[in-house]
């Protein structure tokens, strides 16, 4: 009875559990006044004094969990930040104020020479203020501010303030509106009345470099307007300072939420947004869950991007989530991209989604020629491994010669991606997982990309104790060796996340190149988006086909997205520009699409290739695995589950295909082995049921 007051739905409260009643936090979800026919136990305490989550994200979460089939807690745990449940960034503070005059004791005491000097600096202050910082204005110790209180004339509380404000409090100049072409205008003209009618999801489709952005600024600059919030969702790779700069310029007070915040800084931003000290959340997925008070709008930049799907439970999508919260909040949403995912293409397709279309560049400048470079017929020199044949490399002397900038994507980490004995055929593998190591030069290590394990390089054959020992393979640290060889007056940098992992390295990197001092970027996929760097007159694909052959039937999608993205970053300025990308399967459609930057025509075809095989978003599909330590365990169970899924399916109410159970194509992944079900159906409300 003494918590009633305090317990509301979003509020966390403890819970007496187990043996010793062992206080557990869990989130208040709902309050009844019936008590409920069987025993229970009360609750120890409120440890919220406000709710960290409003009736909006409450009703969101629930969704989640039906959708994404997991538990509600572990939803609402994934949603509210850890900074924010741990108070991260927060201090007690004390607190004192006068007593107002029709409270003051009667007849008023005595005070002394130093009480009256802190008694007229409270008066004067006319608020509440920090003990701490009395005592420095009064100039006196915080004994003299107790005798104060002990006669009745000053009141003290305690309260949980802000220890310091979030990081990156940086302002940017405010940028001036841009002029815009007529498609951009047309495009704005559906945008504007949309604000104010409630839901109302638009595809923006644009070319690289077509002024999609402009349209994301006018639209939230209409929102703050109405006094109202708006998310903006970017993948983590493009949280870039340059769009951060342009978000800054035009929005008013802006938040930016990306992984390397610390728990205090995440938690004051939070806390920020939440009191309605900040108009504009620009960040990666989990910005959708941002606490805005009164939200108007949602964009999500580069929405075919994979980094918006969540690894972890709950497997979450950010833009199937943020879609759902526009619905329930009733406004409208903007989705962007150069190279639309095609469950996006096909909602659009069939009306779900209003399409937009910017299909030139701005200031008409063209699109850059993408010149396709066969790599089984390119000359070889002797003996050698090479990354840039002689076509791209006297294409990269030219450019630097007539003093453009060239940036280079390999979309792999290391230096060799394999290192194998030529004698026994012995590879190096990782001692967790059915994986070949990496060899990075500069660690001096051989590393698995998904476990993190590291071992020494070897110096004889762990097999036969051969020496000859091979290093094969390509990733970007023998690129960019391979770079500083053939161009040795010329600076090069590398960005991956072995070289970006420090907070404020890509800001740093990213300004040296724009200013010149950097000629040649090479990296990873982290490059291929969301730059906009006008004297960058080459851009070369070292090898076009490393995510082509994955056992992934996302995988030519993923191809010619990440080829137009990159092919995108030349070309911006007035010396125009153009792309190479070297293969060796240049015949193959996503390639040779991408090399044309025909996106319409090649979405027809793999829309027809999924819906010949029955894919997304023909149909909805799960995947299930199953892992254990314990291979026969492993083995058992998915064979019991494959058991009770043909039982479920007897029982549904439409078809449903099932695969499975097969090996993971990584059998044993961080010392578990794994088997994998995928389980298919027209009707996601059919396949949620066999699930359950």
């Amino acid at each position: 009875d003494r918590l009633a007051a305090n317990v509301a739905v979003g509020k966390r409260v403890e819970a007496p559990f187990g043996k010793g009643d062992r206080g557990i936090p869990g989130f208040c979800v709902r309050v009844a006044t019936e008590a409920p026919e069987r025993s229970v136990k009360a609750i120890t305490r409120v440890i919220d004094d406000e709710a960290l989550v409003d009736d909006h994200l409450m009703k969101l979460t629930r969704w989640m969990a039906d959708y994404y089939l997991c538990g509600w807690g572990q939803v609402l745990h994934a949603v509210v930040p850890a900074g924010v449940r741990e108070n991260a960034g927060t201090r007690q503070a004390v607190f004192v104020e006068a007593v107002p005059t029709d409270k003051l004791p009667n007849p008023l005491p005595t005070v002394s020479p130093q009480q009256k000097i802190a008694l007229d600096c409270l008066k004067h202050e006319a608020r509440a203020v920090e003990q701490g910082l009395l005592c420095r204005l009064a100039k006196c110790g915080p004994g003299v501010v107790s005798g104060l209180v002990r006669k009745g004339l000053v009141r003290k509380f305690n309260e949980r303030i802000e220890s310091s404000q979030g990081a990156d409090e940086e302002t940017e100049e405010r940028s001036a509106h841009i002029e815009m072409n007529p498609d951009q205008v047309k495009a704005w003209d559906e945008v504007r009345p949309a604000l104010e009618a409630g839901y109302h999801p638009f595809l923006l489709h644009g070319v690289t470099g077509s002024g999609k952005t402009e349209i994301y600024l006018r639209a939230i600059e209409e929102i703050v307007k109405q006094g109202k919030e708006a998310i903006v969702l970017v993948p983590e790779i493009s949280l870039t300072p340059q769009t951060i700069a342009r978000f800054r310029g035009r929005c008013g007070n802006v938040a930016v939420l990306h992984s390397h915040l610390t728990d205090a800084e995440r938690g004051g931003y939070w806390r920020r947004v939440a009191s309605g000290q900040v108009q504009v959340v620009v960040g990666a997925r989990s910005a959708v869950f941002a606490p805005t008070r009164k939200l108007g709008l949602i964009v999500i930049d580069e929405e075919h991007e994979h980094t918006f799907k969540q690894e972890s439970t709950p497997r979450y999508h950010a833009r199937d989530v943020a879609i759902m919260r526009a619905r329930l909040e009733n406004i409208p949403i903007v989705m962007g991209s150069a190279t639309p995912s095609l469950e996006s293409w096909s909602n659009a397709q069939k009306g779900s989604f209003t399409l937009l279309k910017l299909p030139k560049r701005v200031e008409n400048r063209p699109m850059p020629p993408v010149k396709l470079i066969d790599l089984r017929h390119e000359a070889k020199p002797a003996g050698k491994l090479f990354a840039i044949g002689p076509t791209l490399e006297l294409a990269i002397r030219q450019n630097l010669k007539a003093g453009g900038q060239v940036i280079l994507l390999l979309n792999r980490r290391g230096f060799s991606t394999h290192v194998h004995c030529p004698t026994c055929g012995h590879v190096a593998q990782c001692a967790h997982c059915d994986l070949a190591l990496t060899f990075h030069r500069t660690k001096a290590a051989l590393v698995c990309h998904y476990c993190g394990w590291e071992t020494a390089p070897f110096e004889k054959c762990p097999a036969c104790a051969d020496g000859a020992i091979r290093y094969q393979g390509l990733g970007t640290e023998k690129l960019e060796s391979e770079i500083g060889a053939k161009f040795p007056g010329f600076v090069c940098q590398r960005m991956d996340s072995d070289t970006m992992s420090r907070p404020g390295s890509h800001r740093r990197v990213l300004d040296a190149f724009r200013d010149g001092k950097i000629h040649i970027l090479v990296g990873t996929q982290m490059i291929a988006k969301g730059l906009d760097f006008p004297n960058v007159t080459l851009v070369g694909v070292v090898n076009a086909d490393t995510g082509l052959h994955l056992p992934d039937f996302r995988s030519a999608e993923k191809t010619f997205q990440l080829l137009a993205q990159v092919a995108g970053r030349a070309g911006r300025g007035d010396k125009g520009g153009h792309v190479m990308v070297q293969t060796y399967t240049p015949e193959h459609p996503c390639i040779t699409l991408a090399a044309k930057h025909a996106y319409i025509q090649f979405a027809a075809q793999e829309l027809a290739h999924r819906k010949e095989h029955r894919y997304p978003p023909y149909e909805r599909m799960a995947r299930l695995i199953v892992r254990s330590e314990k291979e026969e365990e492993a083995c058992k169970f998915a064979d019991q589950l494959a058991a009770a899924f043909q039982e479920a399916i007897k029982r549904a109410a439409g078809p449903v295909r099932l695969l499975g159970p097969a090996e993971c194509p990584v059998f044993r992944l961080k010392n578990y082995y794994r088997y994998h079900f995928q389980i298919q159906s027209e009707s996601s409300g059919v396949l949620h049921d066999v699930i359950r």
